[in-house]
């Protein structure tokens, strides 16, 4: 049985992953849907009440009954890599490799429907509150005089983009910035805006949850560290990444929103503000992981070709699984 991996040529992420499932014997095929047609190729026949499919890539052909599990990564666009490249190609090559794949029984991380819909940032806060996380107070606005009213309620705020990711070649991270005093607010006119109360925050939690497992790490903020540095990503800290437990309250939250999402993975951005509170800032649902890894040396890749090696009767493609906290 093949574990089977949708991703972009440069995914390292995805490397770490395949280099532990072929240290284990795991036959796995990786692709990029950005090559169908060509350098990837498909079959499907459905005669006399069965199907029989197939994929094609870099001079290897598995059968799609053959896949015990499907990691959806971060693939291209399909058909999005072929000398002319159109919407309706795309369409019709997205229908073809996701469609085949899904009538498979295979185990997906994650489900595509499911990723999808993870994606979307006001999603992901409403979802966050009725499980029970905290979330900081949130304004999502094209009303100018709204933003104005949110700020008088929240002197304190942070401005990020919706969606995450500039869509230019190469993708360019937007990074999260403190809003200055007096803004006047007119250009929120002009396009969404993420307002958000800035929280004073001690560390930056970031929680990687496998399967049944959830590995947290805690990245200390300095105490004269400057107001302005909000985003983790661009901060000039070197204080490394440190395991660190799951708080009880916290873990039953994660819980229930892998569960109601129908996630297999997830990889949780927090904040720790002084009393110890982990406020929820987003779900990554493919977020990257071997800069922890790195850090902790934490089993993350380990934990997450584990789950994509396991072989379950019936678990089916909306498997998540019991959820243990690991330090």
């Amino acid at each position: 049985m093949t574990v089977l991996i949708l991703t972009c040529e440069q995914d390292v992420t995805a490397d770490l992953v395949v280099a532990r499932l072929n240290g284990t014997g795991v036959p796995v095929v990786r692709l990029d849907p950005a090559d169908l047609p060509g350098g990837v190729a498909l079959s499907g026949e459905y005669v006399h009440g069965s199907f029989r499919g197939h994929l094609s890539a870099g001079g290897r052909l598995v059968s799609m009954s053959g896949l015990r599990s499907i990691w959806l990564r971060r693939p291209g666009v399909p058909a999005s890599g072929v000398a002319e490249p159109s919407p309706w190609l795309t369409e019709e090559s997205s229908q073809a490799l996701y469609g085949m794949l899904r009538g498979t029984g295979a185990r997906w991380m994650n489900d595509p429907d499911a990723a999808r819909r993870a994606r979307h940032k006001p999603w992901q806060l409403r979802h966050a509150q009725r499980c029970g996380l905290p979330v900081p107070a949130t304004l999502i606005t094209t009303f100018p005089q709204a933003a104005r009213d949110f700020a008088e309620r929240f002197p304190d705020l942070v401005v990020k983009p919706v969606s995450g990711t500039h869509p230019q070649e190469p993708a360019r991270t937007v990074p999260t910035s403190r809003v200055a005093p007096g803004t006047d607010f007119t250009a929120v006119a002009f396009g969404p805006t993420l307002l958000q109360r800035r929280i004073a925050k001690t560390a930056d939690i970031r929680l990687t949850a496998v399967g049944d497992r959830m590995l947290a790490a805690r990245k200390a903020v300095a105490p004269d560290a400057h107001p302005d540095e909000v985003d983790v990503r661009f901060a000039p800290s070197t204080a490394p990444w440190q395991p660190v437990d799951v708080p009880a309250r916290t873990a039953t939250a994660v819980r229930a929103y892998l569960r109601d999402a129908e996630l297999s993975y997830g990889a949780f951005d927090f904040a720790e503000d002084a009393d110890g509170i982990w406020w929820f800032l987003e779900c990554n649902q493919s977020g990257q992981f071997g800069f922890v890894e790195m850090d902790t040396g934490q089993p993350i890749a380990h934990s997450v070709a584990e789950w994509l090696a396991h072989e379950e009767s019936g678990a089916g493609s909306r498997h998540v699984g019991r959820i243990r906290a690991t330090p």
